[in-house]
């Protein structure tokens, strides 16, 4: 039996999220009170909700503070024989304030008396005790309702097994670090073919942009310790019980030497991995 409990921000997607699982056959409850979640895994363990192998709970901050406070002790009491996975959405604060400016909902925790910023700061403390113990964590930030349900699909439902699901995300420093990253890495320092005129407008897809980047010793030696760091210290996680991890690599734009290095890493790992999912954050 799989439980997966959705969380996450007002305007994070989860609502979309709950809706593609819906859509891939789990049987689906939006905005559970933490207080009846004993009873629903007691339900899960019993077989009183026999016709569904695979149930999906949306939890957000319209709960009570003290209830959520509880989540992570309700969690450890989860029966056996129940597969739990959380996964928490979120997003910038100024993302959050765009959308609901643009949808004209009210935030669920703003009133007469409490703005939108306020409300949507305050909504990340009473979170975090789920937050905290989310396997799978999502910047939606730049996303759209299309790449997040595709995301959801590949990450959650599209996993082949139970091993450690894998996402190698390029990104530009120039537009952040992607809050949802496990580990990350730097490529600054790499030759960069921004400043060839033939490839400026190119990606780290293109072969030509390919060719310039296995020219350079330095690319070469760059990818060889990041295979056998990752070689090494994947397996690791994957003993801890991660099951999610983000890798992201990083250069200015995310356009040439991250997306490249993205691209030769996932093809590389995918000898050992079956769940791997290559994005580019820049190329959305």
């Amino acid at each position: 039996m799989q439980l997966v409990i959705i969380s996450g921000r007002s305007g994070s997607g989860k609502s979309s999220a709950l809706d593609l699982l819906e859509d891939e056959g789990y049987y689906c409850i939006d905005n559970l009170p933490v207080s009846l979640l004993p009873a629903l895994m007691e339900q899960l363990r019993n077989g009183s909700i026999s016709n569904y192998r695979k149930v999906a709970i949306c939890i957000d901050a319209r709960n009570a503070g003290q209830d959520l406070k509880r989540f992570s002790g309700l969690l450890r009491d989860t029966p056996e024989g129940i597969d739990t996975e959380v996964v928490y959405l979120d997003a910038d604060d100024a993302t959050l304030i765009k959308r609901f400016s643009e949808t004209r909902r009210r935030h669920p925790l703003s009133d007469a008396h409490t703005a939108l910023a306020e409300a949507i700061r305050r909504e990340r403390e009473l979170l975090e005790p789920i937050a905290a113990l989310a396997q799978l964590t999502l910047d939606t930030s730049a996303m759209n309702v299309h790449e997040l349900r595709g995301t959801i699909k590949e990450r959650l439902v599209g996993r082949q097994s139970s091993g450690l699901s894998l996402q190698i995300m390029s990104f530009g420093f120039k537009r952040g670090v992607p809050v949802d990253a496990d580990l990350v890495f730097d490529l600054r320092m790499l030759p960069n073919p921004h400043w060839d005129p033939n490839l400026r407008t190119l990606t780290g897809r293109d072969q030509p942009v390919v060719d310039f980047l296995e020219g350079e010793t330095e690319v070469a030696e760059m990818f060889e310790d990041l295979s056998a760091y990752l070689s090494k210290w994947l397996p690791r996680f994957a003993r801890q019980h991660r099951s999610y991890i983000t890798v992201a690599i990083g250069c200015t734009g995310g356009q040439h030497r991250s997306v490249y290095m993205a691209e030769r890493l996932g093809r590389f790992l995918a000898t050992d991995y079956q769940n791997i999912q290559i994005r580019h954050r820049e190329l959305s």
